[in-house]
């Protein structure tokens, strides 16, 4: 990984720079295919001519190397948007979420001495300069304390904090000119939400106070293992908690079906938990969040960054809907899905209902009352081909509430992995006892 350290643009100016030249790459290299094309009798299409692989490694490429809120608003397209942008550039887009450029050492330790003073050192009986994982806001390094335990610390790139709305607008900028998303598509209100997920993100002390929430919710669940926090090596942009032992997640597709199961079933018993119990849910599903302890069969938890509390309100929402939906009560849906915050904007009829049928389609694995297969399903193409019908073909773009983004976000995250790992779970029994109360 070391090999790929670069200095991270700091100034604005800098940053817009780096990527106007990507959008005149991009568009030089459209010009060339262009000609060569026409040279040999063809007819070029633009689409085709932008999602080529050299123009999307381009623009992971520069991403990656910006780092910050340019690295994640790709992520968050990549993930929020995928439904909705050509597959090739979700799929580079993809390549974001744990593929960052770290620091150089000499800038890491002027972070380390900023937030830590210039004896930084002796908090640590060893600290690793080489980076554990580097990815959009911070890099994690291994470090030794001094009573011999072994520490995770995440150091935030510096510079993050101050860029995040000029470099959102420029990525907005960025894929304006460039063409690689359709002129259809209403990204700006995601962007403006990830300006705001990203100055929350990028607080380490906030994300602190929520991993120590998350330790109280969790103090009688034996299920799940999370870090243990060390105040005193916390600061806004630095971050020390106890290192966690565990396997990637993903790795569980190698182990036998009752594993797969059971470790599935714990994630959507958590997320039932988050909604209707503790009305707080950490909303980012990346896989990079979770490991697996075989000894223990415990599932670890990783990253409090993008936790949102959900109001009241909401929550009821989400029940109602949840148990409409599993009754297929349409008007019981529509009116749960008002108190949640959708159809505020002026709809017309046929719009509402496409929504309704979308939101009943995702629904599905609760319709059942015996355990849902998810690697033998073809949900998520369905939903995909639903959504892109809904905002695209049918021009039915219906931008919902931002509490349903984000939870939205989680849920299509664990059927993802659920997918990914071909689980069963009988996601109706985990829920009945919350629409019984």
């Amino acid at each position: 990984m070391s090999d790929k350290s670069a200095k991270l643009p700091r100034q604005p100016l800098a940053r817009l720079g780096g990527l106007a030249s990507l959008a005149g790459r991009i568009a030089g290299s459209v010009l060339v295919n262009g000609a060569k094309q026409l040279v040999q009798g063809q007819s070029p299409k633009a689409r085709d001519l932008l999602l080529t692989p050299a123009n999307l490694m381009r623009v992971s490429d520069k991403l990656a190397q910006l780092r910050g809120a340019a690295m994640k608003v790709g992520q968050l397209l990549s993930m929020d948007a995928g439904d909705l942008l050509p597959a090739e550039l979700t799929e580079i887009l993809a390549r974001l979420r744990s593929n960052a450029n770290p620091m150089l050492p000499k800038e890491l330790g002027l972070v380390l001495r900023a937030e830590l003073g210039e004896q930084w050192q002796q908090h640590f009986s060893q600290f690793t300069f080489v980076p554990l994982a580097a990815a959009s806001i911070g890099q994690v390094h291994l470090a030794h304390h001094d009573n011999g335990h072994k520490l995770a610390v995440k150091v935030q790139y510096p510079g993050v904090r101050q860029s995040i709305d000029s470099d959102v607008d420029n990525v907005a900028l960025l894929l304006k000119l460039s063409g690689l998303v359709p002129d259809g598509i209403d990204y700006r209100s995601v962007l403006e939400e990830a300006k705001l997920q990203l100055h929350q993100e990028a607080d380490y002390l906030q994300e602190a106070a929520y991993l120590q929430r998350y330790r109280v919710l969790l103090a009688d669940d034996n299920q799940f293992v999370l870090p243990q926090l060390y105040p005193e090596l916390c600061t806004s942009q630095l971050m020390t908690m106890s290192f966690v032992e565990g396997v990637p997640v993903e790795a569980l597709e190698h182990y036998p079906q009752p594993v797969r199961d059971k470790a599935m079933t714990q994630l959507f018993a958590l997320l039932f938990r988050e909604i209707f119990e503790f009305k707080l849910v950490q909303t980012d599903p990346n896989f990079a969040n979770y490991l697996y302890q075989p000894e223990s069969a415990k599932l670890v938890l990783l990253d409090f960054g993008a936790c949102r509390d959900y109001p009241e309100g909401i929550s009821q929402g989400y029940r109602q809907l949840l148990g409409a939906a599993v009754q297929n009560d349409l008007p019981g849906m529509e009116q749960a899905m008002r108190q949640i915050g959708f159809f505020s904007q002026d709809i017309l009829p046929e719009q509402k209902h496409a929504i309704l049928a979308l939101i009943q389609l995702i629904s599905e694995p609760v319709q059942h009352s015996t355990a849902y297969a998810f690697g033998q399903t073809d949900l998520a193409q369905r939903v995909r081909k639903a959504g892109t019908a809904l905002s695209m073909q049918q021009n039915y773009w219906h931008t919902p509430p931002v509490a349903a983004i984000f939870l939205h976000r989680k849920m299509a995250g664990l059927y993802l992995l659920a997918a990914r790992l071909r689980a069963h779970v009988n996601v109706r029994q985990l829920l009945d006892p919350y629409l019984a109360g």
